[in-house]
This record gives C-alpha cells, structure tokens and sequence, in this order.
C-alpha cells in the first residue's frame, strides 16, 4: 500500500473514494437543504398565484412580470456577488445571501399593490444573486470533473426536491391558514417559508468551510489528496482575467445554450400549478400532491443522468437529449391536455428532460475556467441565463392573458428547448474538430 512518510512515522494513503465520500457527507446534504429552501422561496409565487390574484385585483400579466422581474435584479448583481465570494469565501457569503433573501421573502407577505409586487420581486432577486454559480463554484473547489456531474446532479435536486415538499406544503398552508389572524393563505405561506431561510443562514456561518485547508474535520493526508486532485486539474485550465471572460465566446454561446434550457424552466416552475389546476382540481393542497409526481420523476433521472454522464465523460448528447425529451413532453402535455392522465404523463416527462439536462451542462463551462476566470465566468453563463427567468413566465403570461390559453406559450418554450440542444450538438461537433486538428 502506497504511503505518506514522515521522520516519525509511515501514514497509510487515505483511500480516495472514502475521502470523497466523508466531503460529500459533510457539504453536499447541507447545500442540498439551501437550495430546496432557496428554489422554494423563488417559485412559490406560483402557489401564492392561487390566491392572491384575486384577493389583489392582479391579472395574469401583472403576475408574469412580477414572477419574472425577480431575474433583472438577479442579472444585475450576479457577477458582482460570485466575485466577492471568491474573495471572501462562501461561508460568509452564502450566509449572508440566504439571510437577505429569507427576510425580503417574508416581506412579500405584505403586499398590496401591483408596484410593491415589481420590487420585492426585484430586491428578491438582488439578495439571492450569486447564491447558485456560488456553490457550483465552491464545488469546483472540492470535487474534480470526474465527480462534479454526480455531486452537482445532487445539489440540483434540490429544485425537484422543492417541488416534491413545495408543492404539498404550500397548498397545505394556503388551505389551512386562510383567514388564520386575519391574513390569507399566501402572506401564511409566504413567511412560514421564508423563515428557514434566515435560520440557514447563520448555520452556513457556523458550519461551512471556505476551502480544503480550513476543513478540520478532514487529516492531513486527507486534505493532500483532495488538494493534488483540484491542483492538477486546475493547471489544465486557462486562468482568464475577468474582462477577459466578457469576449470569450465560448462563454457567450454556452450563456445562449444556457438561456433557452431556462426557459423551459421557469415554464415549468412557474406554471405547473396552474396547469394542473385548469385540469379541474379545486383543492390547493389536492394540486400540491399532483406536483409532486413530475417532481418526483425529474429528481430520479437527473441523478441517474449525471451518473451515466460522469461514468461515461460524455456531455452534449446527455444534456441536449435531455433538452429534446422536455420539449417533447411539452408539446405532448398540450396536444394530451385534454387526457388528465396522459397530461400528467406529458408534464412528467418535461419535467424529467427539462431538469435532467442542467448538472451535467454546467460540466462543460467547469472543465476549462480556473480562478476568478471560473467566478466570472460561470456568473456570466447564469446570470445571462437566467434572464430566460424573466422572460418565460413573462411570455406565458402575455400569451394566456391574450389568447386565453397556454398553449402557445408551452410550444414556444419547446422550441427554446429544441434551439438549445442544437447548439450544443453543435458545440460538440466544433469541439471534436479542433481536438482532431480540424478547423
């Protein structure tokens, strides 16, 4: 067996899966739990939608601006926050984000004008900035690109997990807290779950480490493994300066790739309550449960997706066959929509496809940015696209409050979905021809 010598003493090589295991074991359930909160808090508004648009007077266009202005103040500061918690750490960080946005969520329990509305959306949007590209940062900072799918497929899950507890939980508390003090069910929801928010802040604050070195729940020879392993990976990358990441291309066209599969997940996050509801479900909470089932399908095959990928090394055709499958099962949600059953099969499937395709994307910007090149870079990719965020509920709304229906609007999203599989076809093409000396 291979050995770490010293003048005192000949220390066993720690085994490289059980390290891995004791760091994913220590991070992954704890970011996993911050993002389900922080995807909560994002899309509940999709719940509170239920209700509070006619307690309001709002209309379907005041929603799907206010639903989608959350990402013009997420854009705006986006690349600044990844930047200061690249000098900073995400400890502190991380924290501070998940306080900010937990106490502006709660805030939104009080709204009552269409205005109010555009701006808590818009501070919540300003507060959760960087939190995302944040921790896909941090675990590049832990995981090498062999494991990152697999590790970054399983923070992601959070989003589906979110659905999954989200929805049920949402209408639960909307049904059961209606005139609860005198308040509606949504301002209920919206403080009962900003809450845990806050709260998770200040444990990222006592719990989290900055970097490998800080982990003193790790040996040394521990901490010498994991840190050769990010070291050699990171000298095969480019260390880009920051201005010089806002010409790369390459960023620029996966940002594109990135916007059109954002769209296709804000269609879904955003409109699968009312989707299910227009099927004839009365009860709040009987639609939460119903939310459950493509939740439930699209956190197993993002997980076994990754998993394929990373087994694999292969990367564009797992992420735009993905993309395909959501539109597929979009266009098929609504020519079934008549067909609950079938419908609920459709939606599933979209949900599956839409969301399987988003960890092992972000493979592809991690394997060549390094430094503050990666903070800047992978801030720009979702920060731009993101943007989609705005737009997509947006566009939604306008289609619906025009044509009384939907279903423009979810074809339009496929075909987003469908443009962004192109390109990364594309990608893949013009990458195996520079590998191959081609041009």
């Amino acid at each position: 067996m291979a050995t770490f010598t010293s003048p005192q003493r000949a220390v066993a090589a720690p085994d490289a899966e059980g390290t891995y295991q004791k760091v994913s074991r220590r991070l992954v359930p704890l970011l996993l739990l911050c993002y389900v909160i922080a995807y909560l808090d994002r899309v509940n508004v999709g719940f509170a939608k239920l209700q509070m648009l006619e307690d309001l007077g709002f209309s379907e266009l005041v929603y799907g601006t206010g639903a989608g202005i959350f990402f013009i103040g997420y854009f705006f500061f986006e690349i600044p926050s990844n930047l200061i918690l690249h000098r900073v750490g995400a400890r502190r960080w991380i924290g501070r984000i998940m306080i900010t946005w937990g106490l502006v969520s709660i805030a939104m329990a009080f709204v009552k004008t269409e205005l109010q509305f555009y701006v808590l959306r818009f501070l919540l949007g300003l507060s959760e900035a960087g939190f995302f590209p944040g921790i896909v940062l941090y675990l590049t900072q832990w995981y090498p690109a062999e494991r990152r799918g697999r590790v970054t497929s399983l923070f992601m899950s959070g989003v589906s997990i979110a659905g999954i507890i989200g929805g049920p939980l949402s209408g639960w508390i909307m049904d059961h807290f209606h005139e609860h003090k005198g308040w509606d069910g949504w301002q209920w929801m919206f403080i009962l779950e900003g809450i845990p928010s806050v709260l998770l802040g200040f444990v990222i604050i006592a719990y989290l480490d900055d970097h490998i070195s800080n982990a003193r729940w790790l040996s040394p020879e521990e901490k010498a493994l994991l840190t050769e392993a990010i070291a050699a990976e990171e000298a095969s990358k480019a260390h880009l300066p920051t201005w010089e990441i806002l010409r790369n291309t390459r960023v620029w066209v996966l940002s594109l790739i990135y916007f059109c599969f954002v769209m296709g997940v804000y269609g879904v996050s955003f409109w699968l309550p009312t989707l299910i509801k227009n099927m004839g479900i009365a009860s709040d909470f009987h639609v939460g449960l119903l939310t459950m089932i493509p939740w439930t399908a699209a956190a197993i095959g993002m997980i076994l997706l990754a998993k394929n990928s990373d087994r694999t090394g292969e990367r564009h055709w797992h992420t735009a066959g993905s993309a395909l499958l959501g539109a597929l099962g979009l266009v098929l949600s609504v020519l079934w929509a008549d067909q609950h059953v079938l419908a609920m099969a459709a939606l599933s499937l979209a949900t599956v496809g839409i969301f399987s395709c988003l960890p092992v994307f972000w493979s592809l910007p991690t394997e060549f940015l390094a430094g503050a090149g990666a903070a800047a870079g992978i801030a720009l990719i979702n920060s731009v696209g993101n943007l989609a965020g705005f737009l997509s509920p947006y566009l939604v709304g306008w289609v619906k409050t025009a044509w009384q229906s939907t279903d423009l609007g979810l074809y339009l999203l496929a075909g987003f979905l469908t443009l962004g599989a192109g390109i990364v076809v594309k990608l893949r093409g013009s990458a195996a021809s520079t590998s191959n000396g081609g041009r």
